[in-house]
């Protein structure tokens, strides 16, 4: 009768290392990379929060889109609605913010990013994380993260209301059209970008064919099945480049309020 050592290839016992890595590369780029960016977002994401200046006709910042409060100024309520109040003095953004932040916070890729960069877990391939016990995604806090799907459907409302928000952005501070300032193509950009990072979303790809035996029966589906999947290759580069762009703009409309930047065509 064979033994089995620990050598074999059958041995049921793991590998031990005295070093946490056989890696002579920089591994740890990456996630510190990746931290950095998050944290940035999140950063400006609280300050945003609570800075008041964030409509510039005829632009609204992305952030404290919709606005929903009595405490928005006119031109800057979604179809003129106030619904929420005051909200007891709160900013306006706070109504909202959680469905888009809810989203990527959920978000497949946005897991794997703060798992490796926040948690360690782990920091990259062939790297030992600092954990003792891997549960995944069975018990809370981290089972929460099956709802991703209905963060999904609250996302394109959202997104829905940014494009709305950039069509808005073709008026000038009269309400005239075919005004179109750096804060029309910053906020078009930003539309876009967001509609490619939502419809990319795994999710999404899913919904629209994934539970289907025979596409020859669905062409319709086939066909956005497929549109969306091509989006889905690039989900990670949309993230990235959305999350950047929404920031990008929402600093640009606060910079008009606040009179920072004030030349022509705005």
């Amino acid at each position: 009768m064979t033994q089995t050592t620990a050598e074999s290839p059958t041995s049921k016992q793991r590998a031990q290392l005295k070093v946490r890595t056989l890696r002579t590369d920089r591994w740890w780029l990456v996630p510190a990379l990746t931290f950095a960016g998050l944290m940035s977002f999140l950063i400006y994401g609280v300050w945003a929060i609570f800075d008041k200046s964030y409509f510039a006709e005829p632009y609204i910042a992305p952030f404290s889109s919709p606005c929903l409060a009595t405490s928005c100024p006119e031109g800057a309520r979604f179809l003129g609605l106030a619904p929420f109040g005051d909200w007891y003095g709160l900013p306006p953004g706070l109504l909202i913010l959680g469905l888009p932040g809810g989203f990527r916070l959920t978000c497949y890729y946005y897991r794997k990013s703060y798992y490796r960069s926040f948690w360690l877990s782990p920091p990259a391939c062939a790297v030992s994380e600092p954990h003792k016990k891997y549960s995944g995604e069975t018990r809370l806090p981290l089972i929460i993260q099956n709802v991703h799907r209905y963060f999904f459907y609250l996302a394109v409302v959202i997104g829905a209301i940014l494009a709305y928000d950039a069509v808005l952005a073709f008026r000038d501070e009269h309400g005239n059209w075919g005004h179109v300032g750096l804060g029309t193509i910053i906020l078009v950009a930003n539309a876009v970008l967001i509609a490619c990072y939502t419809l990319g979303c795994h999710s999404c790809r899913h919904i629209t064919a994934g539970r289907l035996n025979h596409f020859s029966r669905h062409p319709i589906r086939y066909k956005a099945w497929t549109f969306v999947s091509k989006l889905n290759a690039r989900h990670q580069q949309f993230a990235w480049a959305s999350m950047y762009s929404v920031m990008i703009a929402d600093l640009y409309v606060r910079l008009v309020a606040k009179g920072v930047i004030n030349f022509p065509f705005a």
